[in-house]
């Protein structure tokens, strides 16, 4: 069982969602900075991106803290994440939202970038072979 109060399951689960898609959305930036390079070289300058991934890690993982969905400890009780049974229509948006937004949408993009690149080094390859 959680052993500590809902204020430390509450940061618990904070830090465990805000690191979670920081990291999802750090491989979805750098797969898309890689297609960049790869396939528009001329755009491959995005520093700016790294602090739009903490922005919008931020603005998923405080939403539970300001009543969009809510932290609370797992159904086993051995720690704490987001409360996934949606006991509200305002949780049940959140929790769609987090599907679409940190992990269908990175989803795609990091498929849709490696794709991208895949594409420009095969007709890479046959423009050399046909030189």
């Amino acid at each position: 069982r959680w052993l500590f109060n809902q204020a430390v399951c509450t940061l618990y689960a904070f830090c465990g969602v805000l690191f979670g898609l920081c990291s999802l959305t750090s491989l979805t930036v750098l797969s898309t900075v890689c297609c960049l390079k790869v396939c528009y070289p001329a755009y491959g300058r995005c520093w700016v991106l790294l602090l739009c991934v903490w922005v919008y890690a931020l603005l998923f993982a405080t939403a539970p803290l300001a009543e969009w969905g809510s932290y609370g400890p797992e159904p086993y009780g051995t720690a704490c994440c987001i409360t996934w049974k949606a006991s509200s229509r305002e949780a049940t948006l959140y929790i769609l939202a987090l599907f679409v937004f940190c992990y269908l949408l990175p989803c795609l993009l990091i498929l849709i970038s490696y794709s991208l690149i895949l594409w420009t080094v095969r007709v890479s390859r046959r423009a050399v072979r046909q030189h």
